[in-house]
């Protein structure tokens, strides 16, 4: 069967990509993304694609933001303190509208921290990390075959609403290695970004949105259309504006056109939830060890379930509101000392309890721990 592989979790992030359609790759090794600019190095070339291994991560970003104005889909990949470089420049592809997707393979911080290690302390740099409002994609895959999955897309909600997309992985998933049976062709879906049509050059608007919609159509440059873009406030024609009235409509588009569309985001997995009397709430790699975890404790009698959310941004608000509603007490399980258990607070702790466990030593949390964990709250309560 030539669809099933054993494969890494960077490998099945560079076979997702190619397969949704990533024709360029720009890219500083860094450990633990390095397989991703490696294995794109190689690969590429034989899809007509290119690869730059470039002078820095700062200039990566601002590479793969031409090559996607160019019409490529472009992906560029790092781990944490390249993530911290690449910020300035998602928030111009935040602010210009531009399709692409950032791999960041968490490692231990800050700075150069622990770079062999596993974390998830990039959770709120995702979000916060560049400056002023704007909406923001990022997932957090838990196994090989669904980086694969999550990879692909990565790349189509990047394309349906023009924004730079993060793929939030950890060690425990990026170096793991599965078998894996992949999707067919055939199975797969792929979105493409849609040119603007029958418009005359003299009535064309780059940034202009039709009644109904909250993304603009985009065309490449060097195409049909002439247009400009910067990371200013701009108008409808993408020139700069310091009009306060059109200034602020762009802002609000940005942050609304993805929280007016949170449930076609919104991708998550429930797990044994359904007579639960504890909800846990984890993702990435560190969700494998809850499975583990509640496995063993529904075998002593404790009702335990899992809610592990792959959208991790846009926050799934509603959703968490339900479990703090239905559950009393939430324990929130993340290789960090609290980043997500902080959203789960400020919208569900007025409903229930809320838990944490986590550390920041580098050492995936194991599922003995939340076993223990889970008993101390039960004895606390």
């Amino acid at each position: 069967m030539d669809n099933v592989k054993l494969m890494q979790g960077n490998e099945a992030c560079v076979e997702g990509a190619i397969k949704a359609g990533m024709r360029f790759f720009a890219g500083y090794p860094i450990t633990p993304s390095t397989e991703i600019a490696e294995l794109s190095a190689q690969k590429l070339p034989r899809y007509g694609g290119r690869f730059i291994q470039m002078e820095d991560e700062i200039a990566s970003m601002a590479a793969i933001i031409g090559a996607s104005l160019t019409g490529l889909k472009a992906m560029t990949a790092t781990s944490g303190p390249g993530f911290s470089l690449k910020q300035e420049n998602i928030g111009y592809a935040s602010m210009a509208e531009v399709p692409c997707v950032v791999v960041n393979v968490q490692r231990g911080g800050p700075s150069t921290g622990l770079p062999t290690s596993p974390s998830q302390g990039d959770v709120m740099q995702a979000r916060w990390g560049t400056h002023g409002d704007h909406g923001i994609i990022a997932f957090s895959p838990s196994s090989v075959r669904e980086t694969f999955d999550i990879t692909i897309a990565a790349f189509n909600y990047s394309e349906k609403y023009r924004v730079p997309v993060i793929l939030l992985m950890d060690e425990t998933v990026a170096h793991l290695r599965e078998k894996v049976e992949l999707p067919t062709d055939e199975e797969i879906n792929i979105y493409n970004r849609i040119e603007p049509s029958n418009i005359k050059q003299e009535d064309f608007k780059a940034y202009r949105v039709r009644k109904g919609n909250t993304v603009p159509t985009m065309t490449p440059f060097g195409g049909k259309y002439r247009y400009h873009v910067t990371g200013l406030a701009h108008d409808e024609t993408g020139f700069p504006t310091n009009n306060k009235e059109e200034a602020e409509k762009l802002i609000e588009r940005l942050v609304y056109k993805l929280e007016k569309n949170i449930d076609d985001i919104s991708l998550y997995e429930e797990y044994r939830l359904d007579d639960a009397e504890l909800a846990i709430i984890s993702y990435g790699g560190t969700a494998r060890s809850a499975k583990s975890a509640i496995d063993c404790l529904r075998e002593q009698g404790i009702k335990v379930g899992l809610f592990r959310p792959i959208t991790i941004w846009p926050f799934m608000e509603n959703k968490v509101i339900q479990l703090g509603k239905k559950f009393k007490k939430i324990l929130v399980v993340e290789m960090n000392l609290g980043q997500y258990v902080l959203e789960v607070e400020r919208v569900a702790s007025k409903y229930c309890d809320i838990f944490r466990y986590g550390r920041v030593n580098g050492k995936l949390i194991h599922p003995d721990e939340i076993i223990s964990k889970v008993k101390e709250v039960y004895k606390n309560a």
